[in-house]
């Protein structure tokens, strides 16, 4: 990467979590309610609330299938590769895949400056535990634990693990956001996906009863990145529902359910600025990693028509489309600036480029009241 004038920061990295990932943390009376380990038919597995997950064939990552193994399939399969062979070739999982020293110096072997990373089973468990607040919040505060033990949450200031936000309790979500904070976190990360609440049901994420969560994340500087993950989507019955690998020969075979990831972004982030988020917030900045890109000229059709039909109602004090594209002239040619530079980025950030519009740093639930890639393609295998 010598070639670019400037080293890579990578926006999309991912860790392997390690056996006890989901338990080292949990209080034993908790664990049946959260994850816990089975074997059947000689392979172990994850349950997860007490049912068998699905969501990857084989949890312990090892052996694990080799970096860029789907990289040219995913690209249109030029050399027409049988795609049920991709995946067949693996190696024991290496060391840079479980810790950070190790991650470090494969960062400086590809002429990386830094990385945000995040989970690779964290991001698909809350979905299923959704109905059971208690041991959502048992388990990501036991995970994020985890995480900062194995990796921390700023290494070296290059590596930026993203701890796991849920706004399911809001009390929850600001106490994690402080810990992230006091650890040094610059970044956190959720589900592209409505909220399922103990007392009120399913809420929107604008909603303002998470308004003490996005008020401290407005005065920190921390980002919020919604990244790719099991959203809770349905296909009404056109395709079989439900987050699964279960082998190239079906999640690859073309189904509506591929549109899933996108479809969960794009109302995700639409909803916040609907719902007037940003101007209540102007110094979030939130990024959507790994949901795909295509929906943006359509977002900001609608946000138009939206801000146009309303107009005579003033009920956008800002443009709705400009808010969630600001970006202050930080997305230089192109390239994604460095966490420590402190860049000021765009507002909202899609893919892996974050333009996102994210933050200033709930100590008393903020200004509210106090109650109130690198290579690892195939870590879905």
């Amino acid at each position: 990467m010598s070639d670019l004038g400037f080293q890579p920061f990578d926006a999309d990295n991912h860790y392997y979590e390690s056996e006890d990932a989901f338990t080292r943390h949990v209080p034993k009376a908790m664990q049946s309610r959260c994850v816990q380990w089975a074997e059947i038919n000689g392979h172990r597995h994850h349950l997860v609330g007490g049912k068998l997950a699905r969501a990857v064939a084989n949890p312990t990552w090892n052996p694990i299938a080799k970096p860029g193994a789907i990289a040219d399939f995913l690209r249109g399969n030029p050399d027409k590769i049988d795609p049920s062979s991709l995946l067949k070739e693996r190696e024991p999982l290496p060391d840079y895949y479980l810790h950070a020293e190790p991650r470090l110096k494969k960062l400086d072997e590809q002429g990386l400056e830094a990385m945000w990373l995040f989970p690779s089973l964290g991001v698909l468990y809350e979905e299923l535990l959704k109905n059971d607040t208690e041991a959502v919040k048992a388990l990501f505060h036991g995970f994020n634990r985890w995480l900062d033990e194995d990796w921390g949450c700023n290494y070296e200031n290059r590596i930026f693990a993203a701890p796991y936000i849920s706004l399911a309790d809001v009390d929850f979500a600001c106490s994690e956001l402080e810990w992230a904070l006091s650890r040094g976190a610059r970044v956190v990360v959720m589900r592209p996906a409505a909220v399922h609440t103990p007392d009120e049901g399913v809420l929107s994420p604008a909603h303002a009863k998470f308004d003490p969560f996005w008020a401290r994340v407005n005065e920190a500087g921390i980002s919020v990145v919604i990244h790719a993950g099991d959203s809770g989507y349905t296909t009404h019955g056109y395709v079989r529902d439900g987050f699964s690998a279960a082998g190239l020969g079906g999640p690859m075979m073309p189904n509506i359910k591929h549109f899933n990831i996108e479809r969960a972004a794009y109302d995700f982030l639409i909803t916040l600025a609907y719902e007037r988020l940003f101007e209540r917030f102007p110094n979030l900045r939130i990024a959507s990693i790994e949901n795909g890109a295509e929906f943006l000229p359509d977002l900001f059709r609608k946000l138009r028509q939206s801000r146009d039909r309303l107009a005579v109602m003033k009920y956008y004090k800002e443009d709705p489309g400009l808010l969630f594209r600001n970006t202050s002239g930080s997305i230089r040619s192109g390239r994604m600036m460095s966490m420590r530079s402190k860049p000021t980025w765009a507002r909202t950030a899609s893919s892996s480029v974050p333009t996102g519009h994210i933050s200033k740093a709930c100590r008393s639930r903020s200004t509210m009241s106090r109650s109130s890639r690198n290579s690892m393609t195939q870590r879905k295998s």
